[in-house]
Order: C-alpha cells, then structure tokens, then sequence
C-alpha cells in the first residue's frame, strides 16, 4: 500500500512531500496526527500554524 502512494505522489506535476504534525487537544491534552500532503514550499508554513 505504501508503495501506491508513493508511486502516485511521483507521478505528479510537481514533487509533493507528506507532512505529519503531532498536535495537542485542548480538550483533553492527548495528542493527535494531522496528515497533509503538500508542495515542499509550503511545509515550513504548515509547520508553524498551530
């Protein structure tokens, strides 16, 4: 299965990375994983929005 998506990220247009951020909820304070995948550009800024 991992290979299909990163076969199907490769074959794009442009190259796209996938971007794991760990954030916590402010109702219970355990963490949860947000997924996204997105231009390299645009990691850093997706990083720093909370």
């Amino acid at each position: 299965m991992a290979k299909k998506t990163v076969a199907s990220l490769q074959t794009a247009s442009k190259r796209l990375s996938k971007v794991i951020k760990m954030v916590k909820s402010p109702k219970t304070g355990a963490y949860t994983f947000v997924e996204s995948i997105m231009q390299p550009e645009m990691v850093d800024e997706f990083l720093k929005n909370k």
